[in-house]
Formats: C-alpha cells, sequence, structure tokens
C-alpha cells in the first residue's frame, strides 16, 4: 500500500527481520510518554517484535525508506485485533498512524471480517479522542493485567 500523507510517499509493507530493530526504537519512542503517565511500561513495550515479524503481524509504514510507524495485527475468530499502533514521535500528526489503520481496514476486509478490535489504556487520553475520530467506538472498559484498559470497535 503507497499513499501520499502530509506531502511525503508512505509505502506500508509486511515487516521483515530486518525491520525489528526499527519497530522496537519508535515503539519505544511512541509509547514512552505514557510509561512515566503510568508508572511502567505499556504492554507494547513488553512485546516480542521478533515473534511477531516471524508470525507475519507486523507492518511498517515508511517515509524515505526509514520506519516512521508499525502496527501490529492478527485474524481472531470473528474479527482483526489489532494489538499495536505505533507512530514516530516525529511523525506524528501527520496521518501515518491514519494510513496504518487503513492497512488494517484492508487486511480485514481481505480476511473476510467486517469488524476490527483494538484497545488502549485509560492514561493514553489521546488515544481516548483519536480512535472516536477514526470510526472506533468505545465498548467496554476492564482491569487486565495491571493494565486500566478501554475497548473500541469499528464496523468496516
Amino acid at each position: 500500500m503507497t499513499s501520499s500523507v502530509a506531502s511525503v510517499d508512505l509505502t506500508i509493507r509486511s515487516a521483515t527481520a530486518d525491520d525489528i530493530d526499527a519497530i522496537t526504537s519508535c515503539v519505544r519512542a511512541a509509547y514512552s510518554l505514557y510509561a512515566t503517565r503510568m508508572g511502567k511500561q505499556p504492554a507494547p513495550m513488553l512485546a516480542d517484535y521478533q515473534q511477531r515479524v516471524a508470525d507475519r503481524q507486523a507492518w511498517v509504514a515508511l517515509v524515505n525508506d526509514d520506519v516512521a510507524g508499525a502496527i501490529v495485527m492478527w485474524a481472531r475468530d470473528d474479527h482483526l485485533y489489532v494489538d499495536n499502533v505505533a507512530v514516530d514521535p516525529e511523525r506524528q500528526g501527520s496521518g501515518v498512524g491514519a494510513a496504518l489503520l487503513g492497512q488494517a481496514e484492508q487486511t480485514a476486509a481481505e480476511l473476510g471480517f467486517d469488524e476490527i478490535r483494538l484497545y488502549t489504556n485509560v492514561a493514553m487520553t489521546e488515544n481516548l479522542d483519536y480512535y472516536p475520530r477514526r470510526g472506533f467506538v468505545e465498548t467496554h472498559r476492564a482491569s487486565e493485567e495491571g493494565y486500566e484498559r478501554v475497548y473500541f470497535s469499528k464496523r468496516v
């Protein structure tokens, strides 16, 4: 998938082993603010991206061949689950996140799903505003694994 975002060429492709370090760096940069707010590392900072890439669950957004963002997603029984969306802080607000969520919609459609589900943390207040602007609807909140999570769903 190639698109023009904020006057730059953006390419989204399945991640490879060569992307693991860049994905990890992007996630750390994107979530470091939240680690401070939460008093601990958010779950995406603890994920095994080597395994996610090996399982073909990770995609990268490239701007000028540099990883500007990443999305981790996989099929569940009746929906596409988005585990993580991370955008390099220098690229936030440029449409990279929207393009990654667009990739999730395309992937859901290719797999025959009409729903995408994801969650965020209550401390990630920017996400609580962002996802509804992208068409997601809050479905519920729950405390799991020591995290206060807010669940969202989107019909596609």
